[in-house]
């Protein structure tokens, strides 16, 4: 049987996380709120950074984000989600619940600690990711509230998807698919802190269907 114990575990660390950040949002005055901000914000783009640059070619990784772009664009992910955090009253609703749900899913331990939780029961990269993202939900909830917390449902959906069907998504662990995958995940991390800075405001949800052609164009380019 398959440890899908594993993204149950990781769904309740995210919003333990989030309450107690919730709770501590109301204590922070607002020179240490923004310093959080700031915090966040850099640590996000050298995750990005560090990610991207592991990437095998970067024109998957261009040709992902061009096609899924456009797909989430026409879907108009984003405003769907800013429509959901109008209705119920939480101005950061969206920016929290993306920028959580990314961080939280595109990194390799999610896809290499899943498919390893469904193939051999060994849950404890997910394990050590919990902890990860039970810590950076804290911090991400006392700025953006409750949108990071109902990240916890990403994490639950796309992780205990992946943990049972991890005898058909193996192959998404070879470098050959994780590496541009990842990278891909890296440029939309990048689109959040730039977002989180004030930089410049992407929609980053727009990006998502992405994460699902880059594997498309990997194996299409491994063909020739």
């Amino acid at each position: 049987m398959k440890n899908i114990l594993t993204p149950v575990v990781n769904a309740i660390a995210v919003v333990i996380g989030s309450l107690i950040g919730m709770i501590l949002k109301k204590g922070f005055p607002e020179n240490i709120r923004k310093i959080l901000f700031f915090a966040v914000g850099l640590s996000t783009i050298g995750m990005a950074i560090n990610m991207i640059i592991k990437a095998n070619n970067f024109l998957i990784v261009l040709g992902s984000m061009a096609i899924g772009g456009i797909i989430g664009e026409l879907i108009n992910i984003e405003d769907k989600l800013k429509k959901i955090g109008d209705s119920i009253k939480e101005g950061d609703f969206s920016t929290g619940f993306v920028a959580s749900s990314i961080l939280f899913l595109v990194g390799p331990l999610t896809i290499v600690g899943s498919i390893t939780a469904g193939l051999t029961k060994d849950g404890s990269l997910i394990y050590m990711k919990s902890l990860l993202d039970g810590i950076s939900s804290i911090v991400l909830s006392s700025i953006y509230g409750l949108g990071v917390m109902l990240s916890a449902i990403s994490v639950l959906l796309v992780q205990g998807t992946i943990v049972l069907l991890s005898s058909k998504l193996s192959f998404l662990t070879n470098p050959l698919y994780l590496n541009d995958l990842v990278a891909v995940g890296g440029v939309m991390v990048l689109g959040i802190g730039l977002k989180i800075l004030d930089i410049k405001d992407t929609k980053v949800g727009n990006f998502l269907p992405a994460l699902f052609i880059s594997p498309i164009l990997s194996f299409l380019t491994s063909l020739f």
